[in-house]
């Protein structure tokens, strides 16, 4: 007699990577054993001998966004809740018994947690994430390290998250022709539509890798600023927040801030002190990185976080004048 499924994993994905054999490799090995993996790339793929004892679905979608692969996992899946992470991702051994432990409270519509760097992860990669670690940088640190305490969150990103299967059809799923920001569509519509919670737990944990090279950084970056900003706009209700204002501001005062400074002594002398402000900011987020991090990384981390600021900052600003948005398709 076959275990019954009570969680489906699902995984969005183009093609099969070495990452995707990785998140396999560690799903196999949890001790939580009642589940099915649903995977959603574009084409047609095969399953790898290694991992023909695990049930495992391929379901081809084509070329679409996540979002829209997501939806189509959760409507083939037989769990009664659903696992979102991404093909990047590998997942603790007790990632589904932590989960499983909150949604027992019948209150819990879902529950998130972190996505840390792997330390195999090489030394740009691990740049990339530090940037994330500290507040002063503008980060959320909870969504990269175990963060306690377990508190409500209204946003999360889907590369660790769990949600009831009854009530993501309910809120008839991701539906989004965004992406990013999916995840934060998805949240808010539990939020406004359910009396639901969704948690963050900092023990059930996945192990995300970041991108490779200053350029991927930045991509990433910039579509996070422009969904966000014009999120402002269609979805005031978890993006309009006074800290996704920040690097837009910065911005403006950068530039407008050395054009003044040329015609006034005394904005010269403000404008100076902004920097400085902003070099005491860079090292608290130093500081706040180095708990997790080399010193090596915490300094490569710097100038990340100053062009992070300065291209999120930009592209917030396309994204609140855009009268709509294109989904990209890459990453």
């Amino acid at each position: 007699m076959s275990e019954p499924v009570i969680f489906s994993i699902i995984i969005p994905f183009k093609t099969w990577s070495p990452d995707l054999d990785e998140s396999l490799t560690h799903i196999n090995r949890m001790s939580f054993s009642g589940y099915e993996v649903i995977l959603l790339p574009d084409g047609e793929e095969q399953l790898p001998e290694a991992f023909s004892s695990m049930p495992v679905k391929i379901i081809p979608t084509g070329e679409v966004n996540p979002a829209v692969k997501r939806d189509t996992g959760a409507e083939k899946a037989q769990g009664e809740f659903l696992a979102f992470i991404d093909d990047d991702a590998y997942p603790e051994p007790d990632w589904l018994e932590v989960a499983f432990k909150f949604f027992k409270d019948p209150d819990v519509g879902a529950v998130g947690g972190p996505g840390i760097t792997p330390s195999s992860d090489p030394f740009w990669a691990r740049v990339s994430g530090a940037v994330y670690l500290s507040r002063a940088s503008g980060g959320f640190p909870e969504r990269y390290v175990s963060n306690p305490p377990i508190r409500h969150v209204d946003d999360w990103p889907s590369v660790n998250l769990l949600v009831r299967r009854d009530l993501f059809l309910k809120v008839e799923g991701f539906d989004s022709d965004y992406w990013p920001g999916e995840d934060t569509l998805f949240c808010l519509k539990i939020v406004e539509q359910t009396n639901m919670k969704i948690l963050y737990v900092p023990d059930m944990i996945v192990w995300h890798h970041r991108r490779k090279g200053l350029k991927k950084h930045l991509r990433q970056v910039g579509n996070y600023g422009l969904h966000r900003g014009f999120f402002v706009k269609r979805y005031p209700e978890t993006s309009c927040r006074f800290k996704y204002f920040i690097p837009t501001l910065w911005v403006l005062f950068v530039l407008v801030g050395a054009g003044l400074s040329a015609l006034s002594k005394t904005a010269g002398l403000l404008y100076l002190a902004g920097w400085l402000a902003y070099v005491i900011t860079l090292g608290i987020s130093w500081f706040d990185i180095r708990k997790f991090e080399s010193w090596k990384v915490a300094l490569g981390a710097l100038p990340h976080i100053v062009l992070t600021h300065l291209w999120y900052g930009t592209k917030f600003m396309q994204g609140l004048t855009s009268r709509e948005l294109k989904s990209s398709l890459g990453r």
